[in-house]
């Protein structure tokens, strides 16, 4: 049983494994088991090109980054499992949270948090009643959205990142992501707006 799953191993989904993940020091998230399923065929991060974006060296590549967050995770915050290889085909309520299931196997979790892709290409079960055409995408690409209220759908269901409903820029689904595992956090810690700073 996890207490938080991640589906979607792109920007928002690696930022919101890395904020979970340096909360472990914290006593509300000792003993939290977390982890992010980080299928990452189709995230716009393979072809992107960076030159705009405070903190990154003009010229870095997306496709980079999609193989350094894995690493930076693992170095870092060895404790989130990642889970590689695997596809979601289903996201539906259980007793106790959510039960995942992908190509390979089956997890249970207290919290989900969606972090894939926009398009309409959507594959996976139980999402299909929160789908509406994306707010901030123009009409004719034919994007989507998973409907929320600061990123919350449902009860332990969250949504991050351009299914969010936010634009497809790599700050934006960061900090979508960020935001979504203070929330998470913020539950853990009682209620309590929580946050995790490192500092020199």
């Amino acid at each position: 049983m996890y207490d938080a799953l991640i589906i979607g191993g792109g920007a928002a989904g690696m930022s919101c494994a890395l904020v979970l993940g340096s909360a472990k020091p914290k006593p509300f998230a000792d003993g939290k088991h977390i982890g992010i399923i980080t299928h990452q065929r189709t995230s716009h991060l393979q072809n992107a090109l960076f030159n705009n974006v405070l903190g990154l060296t003009p010229g870095t590549l997306g496709a980079d980054i999609l193989e350094s967050g894995k690493t930076q995770l693992q170095e870092l915050y060895p404790h989130v499992d990642q889970i590689d290889k695997e596809k979601v085909s289903s996201v539906l309520s259980s007793s106790e949270g959510f039960t995942v299931t992908t190509n390979k196997n089956i997890y249970h979790s207290r919290t989900v948090v969606i972090t894939v892709g926009y398009t309409n290409l959507l594959t996976i079960k139980g999402l299909e009643n929160y789908v509406e055409p994306h707010p901030r995408a123009a009409i004719e690409k034919n994007r989507i959205w998973l409907k929320n209220e600061d990123h919350l759908i449902t009860k332990g269901l969250y949504v991050a990142g351009t299914l969010a409903g936010w634009r497809s820029q790599y700050a934006i689904a960061c900090g979508s992501g960020a935001q979504v595992a203070t929330d998470i956090l913020t539950l853990w810690n009682n209620g309590q707006h929580t946050k995790v700073h490192d500092k020199v």
